[in-house]
């Protein structure tokens, strides 16, 4: 018995205990109304249809009928047919979203209580022990929360998903698929941000070795050691903040949980195996879907941005190693031999301190102060070992080759 029903038996009883009160004249019908929380003309109409008809004119008709609005049962089988054969196993949530924009009117109470009581989805637990969560940033780039989820996205293959948030309007302004997160993917997900809207305030991470230098496990951070990104951040007047348990990165961790309930499934429904085409399905769908039914206006009207200007992105966002200029005139660096060519400030660098920088691509960079001095293409490491020329073979009566006299 549902609880509708539920609750007009016990209306049906309480009427008759106070109409019985009534009828031996110990309450008059104002009174036995005020009771029964009706008014005394009300309470006359019941005594009338019960007269008439008994108990069951205490009986809501309503209850019995069909309402004009409800969905016809074709169209309900029709939906848990569709959720079977092409959605099983989504979310409720996620369903409703590809229901939408596949033309579907009804709202999400509905379809879930469809699909619930079909049994093509559980029902969820209750939830936990009440928790406050933090307050949201009152204004878009006062906080960007970067971090990265390690999951089986394609079957047979485990990638990396590194997500860069605004943590006042849960945008997502950057998102790929790596091999694997570090320093390269940091880079590129904050040079994302800041073309599209410009520099934020903070950053808030975890202490992943690519963002943070932790001298003890699971100890504080060392602020003053930096890490090649945590230099570029302060470059650029970025803040960064360390985030110290999985329940501090909570809006992330939200959103990578949902990420992973249904990036797996539009991949698998799109044929998508590789990475670049997962890339590319996250630029052109899933990314502006997922930001036009997660994305919120900021608490309050502004933005923390600023305008990223006078500085080169190319030049801050990559790692940065100092080396000494060799008496060649040449810097070694990873196996390589960078020469630096002549210009017209200096006549040579012997013994001078430069710098070297790796650009997310692998090219290099060389730098002598604010100047550069040269870019180096990148080279795969097998097309670095020069071949020698094979030597001139002399016959062995000790006469010099002819080319050798001219």
């Amino acid at each position: 018995m549902d609880r509708t029903a539920v609750m007009q038996e016990i209306r049906k009883m309480r009427f008759e205990e106070t109409w019985n009160e009534w009828k031996k004249g110990r309450l008059t019908q104002e009174e036995a109304g005020r009771i029964l929380g009706m008014s005394e003309r009300t309470f006359r109409r019941y005594v009338r249809r019960v007269e008439e008809r008994g108990n069951e004119g205490l009986l809501d008709k309503r209850l019995a009928q069909a309402s004009a609005r409800r969905a016809p049962v074709d169209e309900a089988l029709a939906l848990v047919e569709k959720y079977r054969k092409r959605h099983d196993g989504w979310n409720v949530k996620h369903f409703h979203s590809w229901y939408k924009r596949e033309g579907g009117t009804r709202s999400y109470t509905w379809v879930k209580a469809v699909l619930q009581k079909s049994g093509a989805v559980p029902k969820a637990p209750g939830k936990g022990k009440h928790r406050k969560r933090r307050e949201r940033a009152p204004w878009e780039g006062m906080m960007i929360h970067q971090d990265a989820s390690r999951h089986p996205w394609v079957p047979g293959q485990i990638w990396d998903l590194v997500v860069t948030m605004d943590d006042a309007t849960g945008r997502h302004d950057s998102m790929f698929f790596v091999p694997e997160e570090g320093t390269a993917s940091s880079f590129r997900g904050m040079r994302e941000l800041i073309e599209k809207k410009g520099l934020p305030s903070s950053l808030y991470t975890d202490r992943g070795s690519h963002y943070w230098t932790t001298p003890e496990a699971g100890g504080k951070v060392d602020k003053t050691n930096l890490t090649q990104f945590g230099r570029a951040m302060r470059q650029l007047g970025i803040e960064m903040i360390p985030a110290y348990s999985p329940e501090a990165r909570g809006r992330s961790e939200r959103a990578f949980r949902t990420h992973q309930e249904r990036l797996p499934k539009e991949l698998a429904l799109a044929g998508i195996t590789t990475m670049e085409a997962a890339n590319r399905y996250l630029a052109d769908i899933y990314l502006p879907a997922f930001n036009a039914e997660f994305s919120h206006p900021a608490p309050e009207e502004g933005s923390a941005f600023i305008p990223c200007t006078g500085a080169s992105l190319d030049e801050i966002l990559c790692e940065h190693y100092e080396r000494i200029v060799g008496n060649d005139n040449c810097v070694s660096f990873e196996g390589q031999t960078l020469q630096i060519p002549s210009d017209r400030y200096r006549l040579h660098y012997v013994r001078a301190t430069v710098r070297v920088h790796r650009h997310p691509d692998g090219s290099l960079s060389l730098f002598h102060g604010p100047r550069k001095l040269s870019d180096y293409p990148f080279e795969k490491p097998e097309l670095r070992k020069t071949k020698k020329e094979p030597r001139s073979q002399a016959p062995s009566t000790g006469i010099r080759p002819v080319e050798a006299l001219v």
